[in-house]
C-alpha cells in the first residue's frame, strides 16, 4: 500500500482525498470543507486564508477517521488548488491581508496605467505587449491577472504592502504552512505572467518585474510540481492530525492537474472541465498564442509540455446560482420526504442530479430560450469584465425547467465556442475528456456530446480529478509512476458519449444565435455597469 494524502482547494471548499496508488490511483476515502468567496461592491473577490487551513484540518481528521489509515504510513501531501490568487505574506508567513481571488476585478486603474493605454492591440500597450510575449507566451491584459492586484494593494494600502516578505499563490501558501518555506511551482510562477517560460530560461524575469513594477525580492522560489518542498512542521502537522517529518510536494494548479488526473496528457489530448469556472485545454509540446481569441499556451506540470488554454470564467457556477435561485428561491424541493438543500454534500450533488433529470425530456433548444453563462464577466474568445449573464427568448409558456435546461445549454454552446476557437490553431482531440463536476450527470454528458458533435469521455469520480492529478505528481516524485506521462494508464475511461447527428443539427440554429449574444448586446453590458456604478444611462 502506498498512501498519498491529496488536498484540492477550490473556490467554494476544500475537497480531502486519500489514495492508494498501485497499478491505478484508488479512492480510499474523501471528505470535504466549505467556506465562503467574499464578494465586494466594488469588484473585489476575497477569501480568508485561515478558513482553507481550518478546512484542511477538518477534512483530514475526517479522512484519516474514515479511512481508519494510520498517518504513518503517508507517503506525502500534495496539492492542486485554484489559480492566479494573490496572498502577500510576511516574514513568519502570515498574510498581511485577505487573500484576493482569482475572480477580484477591482484593479481597473491599475491595469490602464501598467498596460491598458497607448497603441494598443487586444487591449494591450504595443511597447508591454511583444516583450511579455516573447518571454512568457502571454501577456497581463486582464483586469483579474495577479499583477494588478499586486499593484492594487501596493497603491490602495500601502501600510500593509509595506509587510509584504512574499508574494505566493493559493496552494503555495498552504505548503508554507505545512513547512515554513516560500515556493511556488512553476505553473502558478506562470500564472503571474512574470515568469520566463522559454525552454532555455524557466525563471523570474527580471525584465518583466521592472517593466511592471514588481519587487523581485517578493517572488519565491520556484520548484517542479513533482519536487519536495519540504517536511512537515510538528505544529502543521498536529493541528493536522499527521506525522511530522512527511513529504510535502509541490502539487499545481487547477489548470495543470486536472488535465493530468483526467488522464489527458499527451500531445494533442484535450479536455474540457466545467467546475465552477470552465475551460478547454489541449497539450502542445511548444508554445503559442491566440491574442484575438485570448487564448495561451501556459506553462503545466508536465516538463517540456504546454496547456493550450481557453478559459470561460463561470461554469459550473451557474449551475450553482440555478439552484440557489431558480430552485430553491421560490420553490422547496424534497426528495424521500427529505429537504436535499441541507447541507455541503446535499447541495453539490443530490439537487444538481434532481436537476439533470428534470431537464431530460426538454427538447434541444430550451423552448427557444438562450442563456448567456457571463455571471462574472468573461475571458475567452473575449475579455469584457463588464459582460453579465442573460436570459433571451422566454415566453408565456417558458418554464423553470427550460430555464434551467438553457443554463446548461449555454455553458456549452460557450465552451464549443473556445473549442473551434482552439481549432483554428491547434488539431483538438476527439473524444475529449470531459471532468469536473458538471461531468457528474449523464444527461449532462450526452448533451455535450451532442452540442459539441463528438465523443465525450468521462473518468472515475471526475469531480476528485484535481486531487487524483496532484496524487500522480506526488507519485512520480516518490517513484511510484515513472513519468507523468504514463498517468494515462493510470486513470481509465469510465464511460463514452456519442453524439445524437439528429439532436447535433437541433442545436445548430441556437449555437449560432449564442455566438451573437455577446457582440449584440456588448454596448448595453456597459451602459447598464454605468447605471449600476452611478446612475446614468
Amino acid at each position: 500500500m502506498a498512501y498519498i494524502l491529496a488536498y484540492d482547494i477550490g473556490t467554494t471548499g476544500v475537497k480531502t482525498c486519500l489514495f492508494d496508488v498501485d497499478d491505478c490511483i484508488s479512492l480510499v476515502a474523501d471528505a470535504s470543507q466549505g467556506y465562503p468567496l467574499y464578494v465586494l461592491e466594488n469588484g473585489g473577490a476575497e477569501q480568508d486564508a485561515e478558513d482553507w487551513w481550518r478546512g484542511m484540518c477538518e477534512s483530514t481528521k475526517e479522512v484519516l477517521r474514515k479511512s481508519g489509515v494510520e498517518c504513518a504510513v503517508i507517503r506525502g501531501l500534495s496539492f492542486c488548488s485554484q489559480m492566479q490568487g494573490l496572498v502577500l505574506v510576511d516574514r513568519e508567513g502570515n498574510p498581511v491581508r485577505r487573500p484576493m481571488s482569482y475572480m477580484d476585478q477591482r484593479s481597473g486603474q491599475e491595469l490602464t496605467a501598467g498596460i491598458a493605454h497607448g497603441v494598443q492591440i487586444a487591449g494591450a500597450n504595443v511597447r508591454k505587449l511583444l516583450p511579455s510575449l516573447w518571454i512568457t507566451g502571454a501577456v497581463s491584459s486582464s483586469v483579474k491577472d495577479p499583477v494588478w492586484k499586486y499593484k492594487w494593494v501596493e497603491a490602495h494600502e500601502p501600510e500593509l504592502f509595506r509587510k509584504v516578505y512574499k508574494w505566493l499563490d493559493v496552494k503555495d501558501y498552504l505548503i508554507s504552512r505545512c513547512t515554513g518555506n516560500f515556493t511556488m511551482t512553476r505553473d502558478s510562477a506562470f500564472g503571474t505572467l512574470l515568469y520566463d517560460n522559454r525552454p532555455e530560461h524557466g525563471e523570474w524575469s527580471a525584465r518583466l518585474c521592472s517593466m511592471f513594477g514588481v519587487d523581485r525580492e517578493h517572488l519565491p522560489e520556484i520548484i517542479d510540481a513533482t519536487d519536495v518542498a519540504g517536511a512537515l512542521t510538528k505544529q502543521a502537522a498536529a493541528e493536522l492530525g499527521l506525522a511530522p517529518g512527511t513529504p510535502v510536494f509541490g502539487g499545481g494548479g487547477d489548470s495543470s492537474l486536472i488535465g493530468v488526473g483526467a488522464g489527458s496528457v499527451e500531445v494533442g489530448d484535450t479536455h474540457i472541465y466545467s467546475g465552477t469556472s470552465g475551460w478547454v485545454i489541449t497539450v502542445m509540446d511548444h508554445r503559442m498564442v491566440d491574442v484575438k481569441s485570448m487564448i495561451a499556451a501556459i506553462t503545466g506540470a508536465q516538463e517540456g509540455r504546454y496547456n493550450y488554454f481557453a478559459e470561460m470564467e463561470t461554469a459550473g457556477k451557474c449551475l450553482e446560482w440555478v439552484r440557489d435561485h431558480l430552485a430553491l428561491d421560490e420553490i422547496g424541493i424534497y426528495l424521500k420526504k427529505k429537504d436535499v438543500s441541507e447541507g455541503y454534500e446535499a447541495q453539490s450533488v443530490s439537487l444538481y442530479d434532481y436537476m439533470m433529470e428534470t431537464i431530460r425530456e426538454v427538447p434541444p433548444g430550451s423552448g427557444g430560450v438562450l442563456f448567456a453563462p457571463w455571471l462574472h464577466g468573461n475571458r475567452c474568445p473575449f475579455e469584457d469584465a463588464g459582460a453579465t449573464g442573460m436570459f433571451l427568448g422566454i415566453r408565456l409558456e417558458t418554464g423553470k425547467t427550460e430555464m434551467i435546461r438553457a443554463v446548461l445549454e449555454g455553458v456549452f454552446y460557450h465552451l464549443r465556442w473556445m473549442l473551434e476557437c482552439q481549432e483554428r490553431k491547434v488539431k483538438t482531440s476527439d473524444p475529449v475528456r470531459f471532468v469536473g463536476g458538471g461531468a457528474l450527470s449523464p444527461v449532462a454528458c450526452q448533451m455535450l456530446a451532442d452540442i459539441l458533435g463528438r465523443r465525450v469521455e468521462t473518468v472515475e469520480r471526475p469531480q476528485n480529478v484535481g486531487s487524483v492529478g496532484a496524487a500522480a505528481v506526488a507519485s512520480v516524485g516518490l517513484g511510484l509512476i515513472p513519468t507523468l506521462d504514463a498517468v494515462k494508464s493510470f486513470v481509465p475511461v469510465a464511460a463514452t458519449y456519442v453524439p445524437d447527428p439528429a439532436r447535433h443539427e437541433a442545436y445548430e440554429p441556437y449555437y449560432k444565435a449564442f455566438r451573437s449574444l455577446y457582440p449584440s448586446n456588448k454596448v448595453l453590458f456597459h451602459a447598464l455597469q454605468c447605471v449600476r456604478r452611478d446612475g446614468s444611462f
